[in-house]
Parts: structure tokens; C-alpha cells; sequence
């Protein structure tokens, strides 16, 4: 009795002499759970988990009843003097297998994504673990589910359901990465993007304009980057990461760390990655168009073409690259967390290797051409608020600056002008995102967006025999500026336990103000100043029929608002043609409808597809234009074809992705999908192929994987386009591609097999060997302007605790 008396004196007492801090995991992995909800039983008193399942429940009376409820997890009802008694630590148990099964782009918020009308792709922490990628590019590739153009070794320009470059938004942690300058031509942004912080990647395939306004045309992409944890007890957290890399086929050296410290309410991270990249060498089996057997090089002050030793070595495509990353988070109480996080990433100069290989009447075009350093400076300040109001549950607000600058370096061969173009643009992004539930069964999402780019241009000429260096025409009109102001609400609401309806509304104002240099050229106008707006919505349900089986429609429409790029751009497209102002542009629409499914056939047999349609209205296309009534003008010292973005187009783009796993056993998978789009312009009655729809494209696993052990033996493949099925610009670009039996150009079918082993030697230590392209193909993926990597060995090696 005495004994007893004593321990819950004891319980009683270390109960009021400690905060009464606890943890929320999951059954599954034992990890922390967000966003756990803890309510009395008349919801009087409330409470939040934070990003390590940590709540404080100091508020609640020692023998209130609680209730314990998460997105995928089933509903637990306790006491809190039972919870203290047990190692304050509360286990819950997921629910119907949705563990993995939420999602953050849709909404800004967790959403399960069985009640997503919206095919959603999202690639774990694991799966980049797995895949190991070189580069962000390469990451996005390995989904299955987006094709990659590369100009050069360093690009990498995701293609999404037909759609590609400014017609795709790229965000960061939810804050855009699109600027005023986002081209039309092929982007390679994305490599800015250090593969190495990266927690998480969500890919929505189809419209996305309703959260993210203008670009969110074919798809979002979002990497959200890695946090760091707070510690539960009186010992800091630490923890560090390290990863050193090698791959054969481009001589890539690679050094990651990142480490981390935490606190009861603050915490950092900190992350290093240097890569360097050599000359890639292209595979022995396939194309002979593809091979480098020459190169351009100046000896004594004159340029001349030198053989190549290798050809398969592909003459100045190295470069390398440098990402630092400092994150801090402070939890200031137990509704409020604010979190700071500064990105940055420049690479050296890297050689556009499409325009090197260029050449006319058998001599080379360029003697140079290459880009100046990519540099990216993000910084970006987060407040959460989690507690239950009138106007909302959850508050997210953020103030993002951006910084980007590139530059474009081009002689021709034999020639003395030098060109050089320069490009910054100063970002602004501030926006709030609310959510609030309604009912038991219906969540409201609403918020703010405004964003400011101002964009600074210049350009010189410089004769490389006299040094002497002269103003020359800039590729945009500096101190531009594109400013964008948007609000937005959506609803979902579940109709019935298995039906789930979203919806939702947002309009967008977009301003476009710029002042045009006549020095060079004489335009008829010396400002610009475009107001335009679009609304946009979605409307979709999802319909889980059974355990088994969910069906999937929704309706939306997007729209791309014209940016400086489109209305202010002037540069040399190819000889003989020059791209000039267009201030009378208007946005594009697009309207999309898509039908998918998901069938459990059994335990082990899965399989999912969906189909679409978009028609995309008003589309900007490049076409003859005139200037003052002139349709040639002189540029540069050369006579050229005056054009410009126009809307004179209207592209139909519709497809089919599918996939299926099969599961022999708990450790070996077969996972395979397939993507299949076709796209075509519309001009002047005439119908084109579209020249970002790609052809078919998939990948195929089989996969081993125990605690200690994974392999992964897979092939990715792609179909090809005959001469005909190439849109008229790549019918235009003979370098870029095989040559059939007629002499024309052609992009050729292909496929690779390889594999990847990872070993887990301790808990600490890793290493992993990957063999890519077993079978050396010598390849180029669709409208790339560099071939493929050959026989490709990597190695790996990861510490960390």
C-alpha cells in the first residue's frame, strides 16, 4: 500500500515539476507525426503537434479525456495522466495504409491524396536516396512520369504532359521559381536546385493555376528541402550527413555534408555540396551524327577545327557547381513557428554544347558559346500559426526574395565580335494561406499571392583584336518590371465517406511596365504598359469505391500571363533572323479534363491510370513580324527577319499514363509505367506536331530490398519521331538529330538497361554502386542537343548520425 501510495505521489509530482511536453508517432515506423490535432471532448481546449510530432498539453486537466486525430491515422481516445504515465510518448496507427499518402502542392496544406481529383506524383526521401541523381533534372526524370531535355551538360528541361519551360512552374519549399524571364526556349533552372537537400519532390500532372497563378499551365513542380528536427529533452539534437561520389562517363567528383542542431524551440541545418563535371562521354553503340570527330579551338589568335582524339567525348560540356544552404527554425510557442531558409547555387561558365556542334558548309558557326555563371540566391521567411480561430486553423505566411543572374557569351568562327549579354532579376514573393474546417467533412483553403520581378539587362560587343568593348543591344529592356497580384479560395468537402468533391476559384492581375532603348533599334514605342487578368478554377471529384478501387475526374482551366521574355525580348534567333518587342500579346488559356483510376487488384497487383485532354488557347507562338512597317531589318551587322511572339496558335495536346506493381514477396517489386502524348498546333487552319509533346517514354523496376540490402535492375526507354512527326523547329535543326535514309532529320527510339545496389554496413555507414546504360547505347533523348551518358559506373559512399 505504502509502495503505492508512494508511486503515484511520485507520478503526481513529475506530472506538475516538468512541462508536459509529448510525442505523437506513427505505429508504422515509429516516426513523428505533424499536425496531430488533441482536443478535448467539447473542444474547448486544443492543441497541434509540431514537424516532430512535439505537443505541449500543460492546458488540459490531468483526467481529461483526449482525442488524438491525423490526416491518415485512426482517431485515438486516451487520458492525459494515462499518456504521462506512459513515457509520454502516444502511438497511432495509420489508417487504411495512407501513410504515405499525403500531399502539400495542392493546397499548401496536408491533404490525403486519395482525395485529390488530381494525378499527383511524389518522390520520397527514400526514392531520392535511391535514385542518387547528379542533378535535380535528374531526379525529376527518374519519376517515370517527366521526360528531360538537355542542351548541354548542364541543363536539364523537364517536359510534363506536352508542356515544357515557362508553361511548367518550378517551386521551392512553395514559393516560385519562374521569373519575368522564363523563355519559351529550353530552361535549365532546375539545376540550381542542390538534389542533396531535398526532402521531398510533388509533381502535379495538369493545370495548377488556381494556387500558383500563371506558368502552372502543364504542371507544377515542387521540392520541398530538407528541415531541421527540435530536440524533446534536455540534450541538444545533433546530427550530420556526408556523401562522397564518383561517376565514369563525365569524371564527376562529388562532396556533399550537411549537419544539423536542435533545441527544445530552435534548431539549424547547414549543407555543403561541391560537384565537378568533365567532358561527358557519349555511349559506342548507335547514331554517328551524335559523334564529336572535331572541335574548334583558337591557336595563335586564329580559330581552326583540331580532330577529336575520342570522339565519343563530347568537347566542352564540363563544368562545376557550388549549393550552400543555411536553415534556421524557431518555435516561439507552441501555435507559432517561424522558420528561415537561404539557398544558394552558382556554377562556372558551361559551354552551350547544341550551338558548338553547329556548323555551315562544313565549318563551325561558333567559335564560342557559352553561358556565364548560373548564380541563385533565395531567401525566404515562413511564420506558422496552428491554432483553431474564427477565420482559420492553420496560417502560413512567407516573404521570398530571389536573386538570379545568367549571362550568354558568343563569337562566331573566324569572327572578332564578341557578344555578351547579361540578365538579373531581383524577385519579390509575399503571400498568406489559410485553411479552416468548416464541418466535420468540409476544409476551406484561401490566401493572398503578389509578386514584383524587376529585371536588369545589358549587353556589350567587344573586338577581340583591338580590345576595345562597345554598348550593344540588350536582350530586354532594363529595369523592367512584372508585377502579379492574385486571390484564390478552394473547397473540398467530402459528399459521402467515399466521395470527396474540390473545387476552387482564383484571379490573377498581371502589370507589365518597361522603357525600350532606341540606340540600336528604332521602335515605334518607347514604354510598355500591359494590364491584363485571368480567372481560373478547378473542379474535380474523387470517388474511392472500395479499398480496392478509386476513380478520379476533374475539370480546370490555367493561364500564362505574357512576361518580359515574351513582350520585350530582342535577340539573333538564328541567322538571318531577329525576335523584336510585342507589346499587344495576351494571356494564354488552357482547359483541361482528366479521368483516372486506381485498382488494388489484390495484395499484390496494382495498377493506375489516367487520361487527359487540354486545349490551349490564344497560344504565343513565334512568327513573321514587322517593325514600322518593315519586315527585315539590320541586326547586329546583318540583314534579318523581323519576328515575334504572337498569339497565333491554338495546340491540343491529350494523352495516357499508366502503371502497375506487382509484389511477389515483402522484398521484391516489379513497379513499370508508360507515358503516352500527343500534341498539335493549330495555325492558320494548318495542324503541326507540338514541339514539347514527347514521345512515348517509360521506365521498368525490379526491385529487391531487405533492411540492410537493395537492388534495383531497371530499364528506361522512349520511342522516337520520323522527319514527319518532328514540329517544324526541330525539322530545322539537323545537328540535333540521326539522319534517315532521305537526308532528313529524325530522333530515333532507345532504351537502357541498369542497375543500382545499396548496402547499409552499419547504421551509420552506406555505400552504393549503380551501372547505368549496361549495353553502352550511344543515345540523345527527343530535342536534346547533347547525347545521353554511356556505360556509366557510380560510386557512393554516406555516413551519418
Amino acid at each position: 500500500m505504502r509502495n503505492t501510495v508512494l508511486t503515484g505521489l511520485f507520478l503526481i509530482l513529475s506530472i506538475y515539476a516538468y512541462p508536459q511536453q509529448i510525442t505523437v508517432v506513427s505505429a508504422i515506423d515509429n516516426r513523428p507525426l505533424f499536425n496531430v490535432a488533441i482536443y478535448n471532448e467539447d473542444r474547448s481546449k486544443s492543441a497541434l503537434t509540431d514537424f516532430d510530432g512535439i505537443a505541449d498539453i500543460s492546458a488540459f486537466e490531468e483526467n481529461e479525456i483526449l482525442h488524438f486525430q491525423h490526416i491518415s491515422h485512426h482517431l485515438l481516445t486516451t487520458t492525459k495522466i494515462k499518456i504521462l504515465s506512459n513515457n509520454t510518448t502516444v502511438i497511432l496507427q495509420a489508417d487504411d495504409n495512407q501513410l504515405n499518402e499525403i500531399v502539400l502542392s495542392v493546397s499548401k496544406f496536408q491533404q490525403k491524396k486519395k482525395d485529390i481529383p488530381q494525378q499527383i506524383v511524389s518522390l520520397t526521401s527514400e526514392d531520392i536516396i535511391i535514385a542518387n541523381p547528379q542533378t535535380s533534372a535528374d531526379l525529376l526524370e527518374s519519376s517515370g512520369k517527366v521526360f528531360v531535355q538537355k542542351s548541354q551538360l548542364g541543363g536539364g528541361s523537364p517536359m510534363i504532359r506536352g508542356f515544357s519551360t515557362n508553361r511548367l512552374l518550378i517551386a521551392v519549399d512553395g514559393v516560385r521559381m519562374n521569373t519575368a524571364i522564363f523563355r519559351s526556349g529550353n530552361l535549365q533552372n532546375v539545376i540550381s536546385i542542390d538534389p542533396f537537400l531535398i526532402d521531398r519532390t510533388e509533381i502535379i500532372l495538369g493545370p495548377g493555376s488556381v494556387i500558383y497563378g500563371s506558368d502552372a499551365v502543364g504542371g507544377v513542380t515542387n521540392f520541398y528541402t530538407k528541415t531541421p528536427g527540435f530536440s524533446s529533452g534536455e540534450i541538444q539534437l545533433l546530427s550530420l550527413n556526408a556523401t562522397t561520389r564518383y561517376a565514369s562517363a563525365n569524371e564527376e567528383k562529388t562532396g556533399h555534408v550537411d549537419f544539423a542542431f536542435g533545441g527544445r524551440n530552435w534548431s539549424s541545418l547547414t549543407s555543403i555540396t561541391y560537384t565537378d563535371f568533365e567532358d561527358l562521354r557519349m555511349g559506342s553503340n548507335g547514331p554517328t551524327e551524335y559523334l564529336r570527330p572535331d572541335f574548334q579551338t583558337t591557336i595563335n589568335g586564329e580559330d581552326v577545327m583540331a580532330e577529336n582524339e575520342n570522339p565519343r567525348i563530347q568537347k566542352f560540356t564540363g563544368y562545376d557547381q557550388i549549393n550552400l544552404a543555411q536553415k534556421l527554425r524557431y518555435l516561439s510557442s507552441q501555435d507559432w513557428e517561424l522558420k528561415l531558409g537561404v539557398l544558394f547555387s552558382t556554377t562556372s561558365d558551361f559551354p552551350r554544347y547544341d550551338r558548338l556542334i553547329r556548323k555551315q558548309d562544313g565549318e563551325f558557326r561558333s567559335a564560342e558559346w557559352f553561358y556565364g555563371p548560373q548564380t541563385w540566391l533565395s531567401a525566404n521567411i515562413q511564420a506558422n500559426h496552428s491554432r483553431l480561430k474564427l477565420l482559420y486553423d492553420n496560417m502560413k505566411w512567407s516573404y521570398a526574395y530571389q536573386f538570379f543572374e545568367e549571362s550568354r557569351n558568343d563569337r562566331d568562327f573566324g569572327g572578332n565580335d564578341f557578344f555578351q549579354s547579361q540578365e538579373q532579376v531581383d524577385a519579390h514573393e509575399l503571400s498568406v494561406d489559410f485553411t479552416k474546417k468548416l464541418k466535420e467533412r468540409t476544409n476551406v483553403f484561401y490566401g493572398l499571392q503578389s509578386v514584383l520581378n524587376t529585371v536588369g539587362s545589358k549587353a556589350s560587343v567587344k573586338n577581340i583584336d583591338t580590345q576595345t568593348v562597345q554598348p550593344d543591344q540588350s536582350r530586354y529592356p532594363n529595369d523592367s518590371h512584372w508585377i502579379s497580384a492574385a486571390a484564390y479560395a478552394s473547397i473540398q468537402s467530402k459528399l459521402h465517406p467515399k466521395l470527396t468533391v474540390l473545387s476552387g476559384l482564383r484571379y490573377n492581375f498581371i502589370h507589365i511596365d518597361a522603357m525600350f532603348d532606341d540606340s540600336f533599334i528604332d521602335f515605334p514605342f518607347e514604354e510598355m504598359n500591359i494590364n491584363t487578368g485571368a480567372l481560373t478554377g478547378n473542379a474535380g471529384l474523387a470517388w474511392n469505391v472500395n479499398q480496392g478501387l478509386s476513380w478520379k475526374l476533374n475539370f480546370s482551366t490555367a493561364f500564362r500571363a505574357p512576361n518580359i521574355d515574351d513582350v520585350g525580348k530582342v535577340f539573333d534567333l538564328a541567322e538571318g533572323f531577329v525576335v523584336v518587342p510585342n507589346p499587344d500579346l495576351k494571356p494564354e488559356k488552357a482547359y483541361n479534363a482528366e479521368l483516372g483510376f486506381q485498382l488494388q487488384a489484390s495484395k499484390a497487383l496494382a495498377f493506375d491510370v489516367a487520361a487527359y485532354y487540354t486545349i490551349l488557347d490564344n497560344a504565343f507562338i513565334r512568327r513573321d513580324f514587322e517593325l514600322n512597317g518593315e519586315d527585315m531589318i539590320e541586326f547586329q551587322g546583318e540583314l534579318s527577319q523581323v519576328q515575334a511572339i504572337q498569339n497565333a496558335s491554338e495546340a491540343r495536346v491529350y494523352g495516357v499514363e499508366a502503371g502497375a506493381k506487382l509484389r511477389f514477396t515483402p522484398h521484391l517489386t516489379l513497379l513499370s509505367q508508360i507515358n503516352v502524348t500527343k500534341g498539335v498546333s493549330k495555325e492558320n487552319g494548318e495542324e503541326f506536331p507540338l514541339r514539347h509533346a514527347a514521345p512515348a517514354f517509360g521506365n521498368t523496376h525490379f526491385t529487391f530490398k531487405n533492411k540492410k540490402f537493395l537492388l534495383d535492375v531497371f530499364s528506361e526507354y522512349s520511342g522516337g519521331f520520323s522527319f514527319e512527326e518532328l514540329a517544324p523547329t526541330e525539322q530545322e535543326k539537323p545537328y540535333l538529330y540521326a539522319i534517315d535514309d532521305n537526308g532528313d532529320p529524325f530522333s530515333p527510339s532507345w532504351y537502357t538497361l541498369n542497375f543500382i545496389s545499396r548496402y547499409n554496413f552499419t547504421s551509420n555507414w552506406s555505400a552504393s554502386a549503380t551501372l547505368e546504360n549496361i549495353t553502352d547505347q550511344r543515345y540523345r533523348t527527343y530535342s536534346s542537343g547533347i547525347a545521353a551518358a554511356g556505360r556509366n559506373l557510380i560510386l557512393a559512399v554516406n555516413y551519418s548520425f
